[in-house]
């Protein structure tokens, strides 16, 4: 048996032999591993346990101790001889020593004591709980977590220990420190070592099980567990059970745990093994992962510690992913994962693509090949579109869309594509992918031509982007047929690239869709197509009548005459109306509602419209053997015409139908005027004598005159430069400033004066309002 000490300095190790010579006697050998130090001596007792000073290796720190049945304490004197004491006995075999610092810890039959060697006291005493198991068979089990703490193990008990200073009021006779148990709890199994591991602990457990077969105990496999200690109780990290020869036959004193804690290497110690423990790092969790084909966990780990991880790269896990997902047949998977693991780097794109090309699945990739950084070789593109070209055109279409035109050969698609339209001539989805492809290669006539024979929605849009408008000018009609609207519109903000006469001379054989750009362009502007106005009259009245009566209203271009020629043509007795009365005919026009459209109401409005009195006797004539008429009149001629040249004119014994009614509502009309007039009367009134009062109070107000007024005769100032000479001034109410002796004389009609001004301008006599005299 053997223990070593290390100095973090200086590096040099001491070891401590154990030799039993027939159980009667042993022999302690310390000496250097780097120097010539050494220390033995035989003593007459079996020795159970050593412990060397942490820091033996100092001159000052030559001590060890030495447990069988008492606990001595070896230190070299200064002549270089070495003494002991005895530090405890009387209490059973001691079977465990732990130093660290200035304290030391051991463990006999009855419990665990610490012994602070600088003070030379005993400071505590931790008896063994379980006091029905043998100590000798389940020994206990001590390890310092740092120079203050001591975790005990001992059955299935774990107690973690504190030591503190006392407070010098409390010392008296009693000991500078104390020990304080901070956490106490139980285990499911037999403790064989304890280790700390930061603010966790290693524990070896010794198990035993019940067979379900024989229902006999039996010795399981050790486990090394790791714990989270709590106040009451303990959480389980992990646990691991190991697998050590002969572990059927030993018993709990037969395992032992040591660690290494600058290394954190855990040793455990079995009769005929020896296990080194080490805290796996994420290299070794990665490694788990690889081995139980947990790629995708394995890759977020090593992204997660790129930093920590020396074994592995981030890209050797993710191409073992990809190869899994393919072996496993996952293609679409493996595909998108590429994205993610290559990058960047074209070479491992190209190489992965001809991997899928192997196997078949070149489809599975094409959606996530790089299109920008990086760019791989045109072949790769070229072999997918290819790929697709030959079974499935759609996805080919897509892909064509989808991919920059410059990362393959255009001219060797276009061909391709090509060849398969002379197997199948009409397949819309090839040519418009042929087009797509002629625009790539700027050959946007070929892609037009395709575009319009597919009556395609882009095709606008292409004339737009490539301003292809001088390839049109012979595709006008193709372009009306299939969006009359668009095309129109399109026409219309491009009259600079095509003319207006081009159009119409293009759309000369399809008068329908001349009418359609004319009647657009006539919208836009009264003015613009003013030469085609005579023109528009019969397209206007062929394909959109409802459209000619406004249009003859807001031109001011087309012939009347040509115009009133069609309509009569045409029996149109509205545009007919309308075209009369602008043409000055109004009793034609007046007589043309009444005898062909039978409408008073209209004939009525007309009459309104035109305000002329001839007209309202022509309509009263008209009426006047009609009953249905003269109702009419007799509901709206009041507010125009005096109802009683109608009434008078109405025969005898004629029955007119809501008589009662019509006049009742001439005698409301007339109350009603009659009201108006009154009210507006009264307004006048009012608003005339509030302004004449505001006028007499203006009239009434002074006028300043002083030097900076002038005579608006002579332009000379209003004042005379001496004060002292007479002088006479007039000033009228429009504030106008004349001398006496440049107005005028009044005449002898009146005497009143006017102001010179204001009576040339025309606006109104101002009589003089002042006239001073000194």
């Amino acid at each position: 048996m053997g223990v070593c000490s290390e100095d973090g300095k200086v590096r040099n190790f001491f070891w401590a032999n154990i030799n039993l010579m027939e159980l009667i006697c042993c022999k302690v050998q310390v000496f250097g591993l780097y120097s010539g130090e050494e220390f033995h001596e035989t003593f007459d007792c079996p020795i159970k346990i050593i412990a060397v000073h942490p820091h033996f290796v100092r001159s000052s720190c030559k001590q060890f101790v030495t447990g069988g049945k008492k606990l001595l304490l070896f230190e070299r004197s200064w002549m270089n001889r070495w003494k002991s004491a005895v530090l405890h006995e009387g209490e059973g075999n001691i079977r465990s020593v732990k130093w660290r610092g200035h304290l030391i810890a051991w463990a006999n039959n009855m419990g665990v004591k610490i012994f602070d060697i600088i003070s030379k006291q005993r400071i505590t005493n931790v008896p063994r709980d379980d006091i029905s198991l043998r100590p000798d068979m389940y020994p206990c089990s001590l390890c310092w977590k740092d120079n203050v703490t001591l975790i005990i193990g001992w059955g299935t008990s774990v107690k973690i220990c504190s030591v503190k200073e006392r407070h010098a009021s409390e010392m008296r006779d009693l000991p500078s420190r104390y020990v304080e148990i901070v956490s106490q709890f139980e285990t499911e199994f037999y403790i064989s070592g304890l280790a700390p591991l930061c603010d966790q602990l290693v524990v070896l457990s010794y198990v035993k099980e019940i067979s379900e077969k024989t229902e006999r105990e039996y010795c399981a496999r050790p486990r090394l567990d790791i714990i989270q200690p709590l106040s009451e109780t303990c959480e389980e990290i992990s646990s691991d059970a190991l697998t050590v020869r002969g572990f059927q036959e030993n018993e709990c004193r037969d395992y032992h745990l040591e660690y290494s804690e600058g290394e954190s290497l855990f040793y455990i110690v079995s009769p005929r093994d020896v296990v080194v423990a080490k805290e796996r790092d994420q290299d070794d969790h990665i490694d788990w992962l690889l081995e139980k084909k947990k790629y995708e966990e394995a890759l977020m780990a090593a992204e997660i510690s790129q930093k920590n991880i020396k074994r592995h790269k981030i890209l050797d896990i993710g191409l073992a992913y990809i190869n899994h997902l393919v072996e496993r047949g996952d293609y679409d998977i493996a595909a998108r994962k590429c994205q993610k693991i290559l990058g960047k780097n074209a070479a491992l794109w190209e190489y992965e693509v001809y991997k899928f090309k192997e196997i078949g699945q070149l489809k599975a990739i094409s959606p996530y090949l790089p299109r920008g950084d990086p760019v791989l070789k045109p072949l790769i593109y070229e072999m997918i579109l290819h790929e697709f070209l030959e079974s499935d055109y759609e996805g080919f279409a897509t892909l064509i869309r989808e991919w920059p035109g410059d990362l393959y050969n255009n001219s060797v698609i276009v061909q391709a594509v090509r060849d398969h339209l002379k197997k199948d001539t009409q397949n819309k989805t090839l040519l418009k992918t042929l087009a797509e492809l002629y625009t790539y290669d700027k050959n946007y006539g070929n892609a037009l031509e395709i575009y319009l024979t597919l009556r395609h929605k882009d095709v606008f849009q292409l004339i737009h982007k490539h301003n292809l408008f001088s390839s049109i000018k012979d595709k006008i009609v193709l372009l009306m047929d299939f969006d009359s609207e668009k095309a129109v519109d399109m026409l219309l903000d491009n009259e600079d690239k095509i003319s207006i006469k081009k159009v119409v001379e293009e759309l000369e054989d399809r008068p329908e869709l001349q009418h359609v750009y004319l009647h657009k362009l006539f919208k836009r502007d009264h003015h613009k197509g003013q030469r085609y106005h005579e023109k528009q009259i019969s397209l206007y009245a062929e394909y959109d009548r409802p459209n000619l009566l406004p249009f003859l209203r807001d031109s001011t271009h087309c012939p009347l005459e040509k115009a009133l020629e069609i309509c009569q043509q045409r029996n149109f007795v509205e545009e007919t109306v309308y075209l009369l009365s602008r043409m000055g005919n109004s009793r034609s026009a007046l007589k043309m509602i009444m005898e062909e459209l039978h409408d008073v109401d209209k004939a009525i409005e007309f009459a309104k419209e035109q305000d002329d009195g001839e007209l309202w006797e022509d309509l009263i004539l008209y009426s006047i053997d009609k009953p249905p008429f003269i109702t009419g009149l007799l509901n709206n001629i009041g507010t125009h015409v005096d109802p009683i040249l109608l009434i008078h004119r109405i025969k005898e014994g004629m029955e007119i139908p809501n008589l009662r009614d019509s006049l009742v509502k001439i005698l409301q009309d007339y109350n009603l005027q009659i009201l108006l007039r009154e009210g507006c009367k009264k307004i006048l009134v009012a608003d005339s004598l509030s302004l004449l009062k505001k006028m007499h109070r203006t009239q009434m107000k002074g006028v300043l005159v002083d030097e900076e007024n002038i005579c608006e005769s002579c332009l000379s100032p209003i004042l005379p430069s001496d004060a002292a000479k007479p002088f006479s001034v007039v000033v009228f109410h429009c504030r106008h400033m004349f001398h006496k002796e440049c107005l005028p004389m009044p005449s002898m009609n009146s005497a009143a004066q006017f102001c010179n001004i204001c009576t040339a301008k025309n606006r109104g006599p101002g009589s003089a309002i002042l006239e001073m005299k000194t």
